[in-house]
C-alpha cells in the first residue's frame, strides 16, 4: 500500500468552517502517485468534505450505534456519509483502553479504517493487541512543536514499528509529532513507518498546497 499522509485539521481557525472545505479542495489537487493523501477535518465539516475527491477521516468516534445518544459520533453514521476512517485516542482526546478496544471493533464492523494514536512504546504494545489498521506514534512532548520525532528520537521509531509488528505484521505504523519537512517524512519511511500524521504544519502554512507538495517530493 502507498504511505498514508493524514492531515489533521483539528479546529484551527485556518481550517474551520468554509476554510475547511477550501483547504480540502486545495489538498485534493495535489498529485503524488507514491502517496495516499487524506484529511481529518472537524466533525462539523465532515459531510461536506466527503464530497471532495480526497479520503476523509473523522477526528474521533464514540462507542455508540444509531439511537438515543445526544452529542455522540457513531461509526455507522460516519460510514453512511462517506467517511473512510477515524483517528482514535489522540493525545487531545484520550480513550480508556477497554472502551478503545470496543470502538476499534465497532469501526471494523462498520468498515472504517482505524488510526489509533499512542504516545509511548508501552501504549503501542497494549493498543496493538486490539489490531487497529494503523498505530500513530506521537510522543506527547513533541506534538505541536517544531522538533520532529525523527529528529529527536529516530531510534524509537524502529522500536515502535518492531513493537507493533511483534503482535501483528498487518498493523501499519504512522509517525506524528512535529513532522514539518520532506526529510522528516523520508526518515520516517526509511525507519519502517508507513506514513505520517501531520497537524499544524499544513493547515497553518502560508500556502498549504505548496507546502505539502514540498514535503512529498
Amino acid at each position: 500500500m502507498k504511505p498514508l499522509i493524514l492531515i489533521n485539521f483539528k479546529t484551527y481557525k485556518e481550517a474551520s468552517g468554509n476554510k475547511s472545505l477550501a483547504l480540502a479542495r486545495q489538498l485534493a489537487r495535489i498529485k503524488r502517485k507514491k502517496y495516499q493523501i487524506a484529511v481529518a477535518p472537524s466533525l462539523l465539516t465532515l459531510k461536506e468534505i466527503t464530497k471532495v475527491n480526497i479520503p476523509v477521516y473523522a477526528q474521533h468516534t464514540d462507542l455508540v450505534g444509531l439511537g438515543a445518544h445526544t452529542g455522540r459520533v457513531p461509526a455507522k453514521e460516519l460510514k453512511d456519509i462517506g467517511v473512510k476512517g477515524t483517528i482514535l485516542n489522540h493525545s487531545e482526546r484520550k480513550i480508556p483502553l477497554k472502551i478503545l478496544q470496543e470502538i476499534i471493533q465497532n469501526c471494523k464492523t462498520n468498515r472504517l479504517t482505524t488510526v489509533v494514536c499512542a504516545s509511548t512504546i508501552s501504549e503501542i504494545k497494549k493498543i496493538a493487541q486490539f489490531n487497529p489498521d494503523y498505530i500513530a506514534y506521537e510522543p506527547k512532548e513533541l506534538i505541536g512543536g517544531n522538533i520532529s520525532v525523527t529528529e529527536s528520537k529516530p531510534d524509537i521509531i524502529l522500536e515502535a514499528v518492531q513493537t507493533a509488528h511483534e503482535v501483528s505484521k498487518r498493523i501499519k505504523v504512522l509517525v506524528g509529532a512535529g513532522i514539518h519537512s520532506k526529510e522528516d517524512i523520508g526518515q520516517a519511511l526509511l525507519l519502517g513507518a508507513e506514513g505520517v500524521l501531520i497537524g499544524h504544519a499544513v493547515p497553518k502554512a502560508k500556502d498549504p498546497k505548496k507546502f505539502l507538495e514540498g514535503l512529498l517530493i
